[in-house]
C-alpha cells in the first residue's frame, strides 16, 4: 500500500483520458487527490476512489457552468491544495477550418478549452498554497511559432487562446508566488487524441508529473512539454 506524502492535488476533468491518468499517477506517488467528473454517472474514477483507501475524493462540476464552479469552491473551501491541474478539453473534426466550421462548434471549443479552464483558475486559485502550482493542460498545437503544418485549425486556436489567457493571468498576478504551468502532454492515445497518437498515457503522464514536480515552488509562468522542454509560444 502506498503511504501518503501529505500533499494534495485537485484535478479538474478526470473522468477519463489524461485527467484520469493524472489522478492515478498522483495516487501512486502517495498524494491525496480530489478529482472531478462532469456527469452524474459512475466512471472509472469512482472505481479508482473505491480502491484508494480514502485518498481519492470524487467531486462533480461542469466547468462551462460558472455557478457549478462557485459551488465547488464553496465545498472545497476548507482544503488547501499543493496543486490545481485543469485537464478538461474537447476537439472537433481536424479537417474543419474557419471557412467551414459551424459557429456553434467554434464557440463550444473556445468556451470549453480556453474560457472555462481560466474561469476555474480564477475561481479556485485561493485554494492553492502560496508555494503551490496551478497548471492547465495545453497542447503543442497551441504554439503559434511551431504551426508550420496547419490542421486541427480550430483546436489549435482554442489552445492558443488558453495560452494567451494564462499569460494575461500571470501578468495580472505578477506578485503571486505560485508556479503557473501550461503543460503539453504530447500526442496521446485517448478519446481526444485518437488511436493513431504516438504516445500512451503511461508514456506521457509520468513525464508530465515529473515536469510539474521539477517546477515546484519556482514561481512564474512556463510552457513546457511532458519531457520538461520549453515549448515555443
Amino acid at each position: 500500500m502506498t503511504v501518503t506524502d501529505g500533499r494534495t492535488a485537485l484535478i479538474i476533468g478526470a473522468s477519463r483520458g489524461l485527467g484520469y491518468a493524472l489522478a492515478a499517477e498522483y495516487l501512486a506517488r502517495g498524494r491525496r487527490v480530489t478529482a472531478t467528473v462532469r456527469g452524474t454517472g459512475r466512471t472509472g474514477l469512482h472505481d479508482l476512489a473505491d480502491s484508494s483507501g480514502g485518498r481519492l475524493v470524487v467531486e462533480r462540476v461542469d466547468i462551462t457552468v460558472p455557478e457549478q464552479i462557485a459551488a465547488l469552491h464553496e465545498r472545497l473551501a476548507p482544503t488547501t491544495f499543493d496543486l490545481l491541474f485543469v485537464s478538461a478539453g474537447v476537439t472537433n473534426d481536424p479537417e474543419e477550418t474557419v471557412a467551414d466550421v459551424p459557429t456553434e462548434t467554434f464557440v463550444h471549443l473556445m468556451v470549453t478549452n480556453a474560457l472555462s479552464p481560466m474561469r476555474v483558475v480564477e475561481a479556485l486559485r485561493d485554494l492553492v498554497a502560496p508555494d503551490g502550482t496551478i497548471a492547465v493542460m495545453s497542447s503543442g498545437q497551441g504554439s503559434v511559432a511551431n504551426n508550420d503544418k496547419g490542421g486541427f485549425e480550430v483546436y489549435r486556436a482554442s489552445k492558443s487562446a488558453l495560452n494567451q489567457l494564462m499569460r494575461s493571468f500571470a501578468a495580472r498576478h505578477a506578485d503571486d508566488p505560485r508556479t503557473l504551468l501550461l503543460m503539453a502532454p504530447g500526442w496521446v492515445k485517448t478519446d481526444l487524441g485518437g488511436p493513431a497518437a504516438r504516445l500512451t498515457t503511461d508514456q506521457s503522464i509520468p513525464g508530465v508529473v515529473d515536469t510539474i514536480e521539477s517546477q515546484r515552488a519556482r514561481g512564474g509562468l512556463r510552457f513546457l512539454d511532458y519531457e520538461g522542454r520549453t515549448v515555443r509560444w
